[in-house]
């Protein structure tokens, strides 16, 4: 019987390790991260030469499956960042530096610069527009902990703005916003949703005038404890935000406001990729590792 869960040979073995990652990597054939050429290279073998290393028949550089990659120039064995990986794809509400590092046997510092590189892999870029004809997207924004030199006040001005995309039976998309306004919305609007989708929100006023911009725009009026009115309702952002908060309250407890935007894209990974289509732990953590290519990432970029 094949072994399952953290008890699989890649989580075992760095050499395993890294033959599982070229193999999700390089679904074609090892492609060179220098020129692009794939299937043309041969690869380094002698008693002093690292396993796993190849070179390039036409522009003659050297390179393993980490070159480019967030992986790169890392000294953390391979098994301990595909097990790093999985972990924080199948934890619903994210996992801690802290928790990460008493788990890997590393130091606190190392894990927390290892979640940063993962969740940049776990960015899409260029995303398709969401929703389209037929489709439903509910636009919604939330409020989260509390702005740096600002008095802690009640009401939203005081904490950071998070506004949410999220199709009925598909995916969400937050973005982290200095204000919650009626040009910040139509930006996020504008760029990601397709027009011809029918738009629900709550009475929110910034909403009213890029609303007519897209096929429909239904509203329900919290402030009159309307939630639902026929199909009309924003529940399913509602419970990406509950998800969403208690990773961040729980999980996570404090993060600051140059790394939310990060956070937020880490619980939209999960939630598009989650269970309810379809996808298991496995294939989520296997579409994460597909999307280190070429995004490798400094100590120094992080912070800056």
């Amino acid at each position: 019987m094949a072994k399952t869960g953290l008890n699989a040979p890649q989580f075992q073995d760095a050499d395993k390790a890294r033959q599982y990652l070229e193999a999700q990597v390089w679904p074609n054939g090892p492609t060179c991260p220098h020129c692009g050429v794939i299937g043309k290279h041969w690869e380094l073998v002698g008693k002093t030469t690292r396993p796993g290393l190849y070179k390039c028949t036409d522009c003659r550089e050297p390179f393993t499956v980490t070159v480019g990659t967030v992986f790169e120039r890392s000294k953390i064995p391979l098994n301990k960042w595909l097990m790093a990986v999985y972990l924080l794809c199948s934890s619903k509400k994210g996992m801690s530096s802290h928790q990460l590092h008493r788990t890997l046997g590393v130091t606190y510092k190392t894990a927390w610069f290892m979640t940063h590189r993962i969740r940049k892999a776990m960015e899409t870029r260029k995303p398709e527009p969401m929703g389209g004809k037929g489709k439903i997207v509910e636009a919604d924004e939330t409020y989260w902990g509390q702005i740096k030199g600002q008095p802690k006040k009640a009401g939203g001005w005081t904490k950071h703005k998070i506004v949410s995309l999220v199709e009925r039976g598909g995916e969400s998309r937050s973005f982290h916003v200095p204000f919650v306004t009626a040009v910040d919305v139509r930006r996020v609007l504008r760029n990601n949703v397709a027009r011809d989708t029918q738009l629900m929100t709550d009475e929110n006023h910034v909403y009213d005038k890029v609303g007519r911009e897209f096929l429909s725009h239904e509203t329900v009026v919290h402030s009159r404890k309307e939630y639902v009115r026929g199909n009309v309702h924003t529940n399913t952002a509602e419970s990406f935000f509950n998800i969403l908060k208690r990773g961040l309250i729980g999980t996570y407890h404090h993060v600051g406001e140059q790394h939310l935007q990060k956070y937020v894209s880490e619980f939209d990974f999960r939630y598009n990729n989650r269970t309810a289509l379809g996808v298991t732990d496995a294939e989520r953590s296997d579409k994460a590792l597909k999307g280190i290519a070429g995004k490798r990432l400094t100590y120094r970029r992080i912070n800056a």
